[in-house]
């Protein structure tokens, strides 16, 4: 069969991204009542699937969506779909919502979730060493552990970064660092790594995780410890971390030069990430 360009997917139908047609009824257009995962594919296969299948499953749960499928064959269906698309590096989005049904804010009954799925070409791992980032006012609710479609404080902090000359904006809460926009932010002081441990104020990033796994691999000191802005600010680096930017190197926060002073230790973890992938 002729691969495809890009692929969208929705319960069962199968077209192009822009051709895709989604029901107005879908409860994540009325409630964005849902939830979603974003994984990188190389050579046709999907990094660290099991991570983010354990996340959704998760996530599901804590706002109780029954999927429509099992673990195993959300995953066997994704890799199905990955296949499909000519590209060999991908960006791959899926979200599960909670039903189509009518407008109304209790769950409807006797009605199945819905799954979308997407997947486009991708250039391939992007790390950088100029990230400039602002500290923003951590508005958020109080279950930010939930991959969510309710996303609007992240947009409006990440548009405000961008339109303050940076890539990314840093929550702070009650005077702690929690994380960023669409990223986990993690230091690394006198040799140690430093990220926030996991609770209701952050996301479980799997490149978070990944990347304790890298240090205790590697010998190096870990703390899963909330930090402030003055310590972010003291640190040797400051590293934000997601799926699609698995290692970027803070260079300035709020105009003030940051970080920058640890790149061999920066490095070893890179180099363990390249391995995985390929791996």
């Amino acid at each position: 069969m002729e691969k495809m360009k890009d692929l969208a997917y929705y319960n069962g139908s199968i077209t192009p991204i822009n051709e895709m047609m989604i029901p107005a009824n879908d409860r994540g257009f009325y409630f964005g009542d849902g939830i979603y995962e974003a994984a990188m594919v190389y050579h046709h296969k999907i990094f660290a699937l099991q991570d983010h299948l354990d996340r959704m499953f998760n996530s599901a749960a804590m706002i109780r969506i029954d999927l429509p499928y099992t673990k195993e064959e959300i995953g066997a269906l994704l890799s199905e779909l990955v296949d499909k698309v000519e590209s060999d590096s991908q960006f791959l989005y899926w979200q599960v919502t909670r039903a189509t049904a009518p407008r109304n804010h209790l769950f409807p009954k006797d009605v199945s979730s819905n799954l979308y799925v997407y997947s486009k070409p991708w250039p391939g791992v992007q790390m950088s060493d100029s990230y400039r980032v602002i500290t923003v006012e951590d508005t958020r609710f109080l279950h930010c552990n939930i991959k969510t479609l309710n996303l609007i404080p992240n947009v409006m902090a990440a548009q405000k970064a961008q339109e303050a000359g940076c890539n990314e904006a840093v929550f702070v809460r009650d005077g702690l660092v929690t994380e960023g926009s669409h990223c986990n932010v993690s230091i690394i002081k006198d040799g140690a790594f430093i990220t926030h441990p996991l609770d209701n104020l952050i996301l479980p990033g799997t490149e978070r995780k990944h990347m304790l796994a890298y240090c205790r691999a590697l010998g190096i000191p870990t703390e899963e410890r909330a930090f402030t802005p003055a310590e972010m600010m003291a640190a040797d680096e400051i590293i934000m971390s997601s799926t699609s930017h698995p290692s970027m190197r803070v260079m300035e926060v709020d105009g003030q030069p940051a970080g920058m002073k640890d790149p061999e230790l920066v490095g070893k973890l890179r180099a363990c990430y390249m391995e995985d992938i390929e791996r």
